[in-house]
């Protein structure tokens, strides 16, 4: 693995972990770490962190987006779900991306701030 750690910004910490603690958690991801109002981590060896950006200014970037690894069909529909419930907007309903792949599978929701995240099963 050539990355350790990849960071999205948010605008207010504490409801951008409540979003991923809830969203991830439906594919089996689990806070590793928790930084007191500033920022969390999810995952192990290789690292998802969403937190205050440097200055506090948060902006999405366009083009760029950050892929989940789902264990079912089942859990990228209750990733997507849980994300658009608790106020994320659709960028792509789950679905098969046969462009991607035969048995690729997957949704893309935009988080608070912006940030375009997917949840994919192959």
């Amino acid at each position: 693995m050539i990355i350790n750690h990849v960071s999205v910004g948010c605008s207010d910490v504490k409801a951008a972990i409540l979003f991923y603690d809830a969203v991830l958690s439906e594919l089996s991801i689990k806070q590793s770490h928790y930084i007191e109002n500033t920022s969390a981590a999810y995952g192990d060896n290789f690292e998802f962190w969403v937190g205050s950006p440097y200055q506090g200014k948060a902006t999405a970037s366009n083009g760029v987006h950050v892929a989940f690894n789902a264990p079912s069909k089942e859990a990228v529909d209750a990733f997507y779900s849980t994300a658009i419930e608790l106020g994320g907007t659709c960028e792509g309903a789950p679905g098969f991306r046969p462009d991607y792949g035969e048995t690729y599978y997957a949704a893309f929701v935009r988080d608070l701030d912006g940030n375009k995240i997917e949840a994919v099963s192959m």
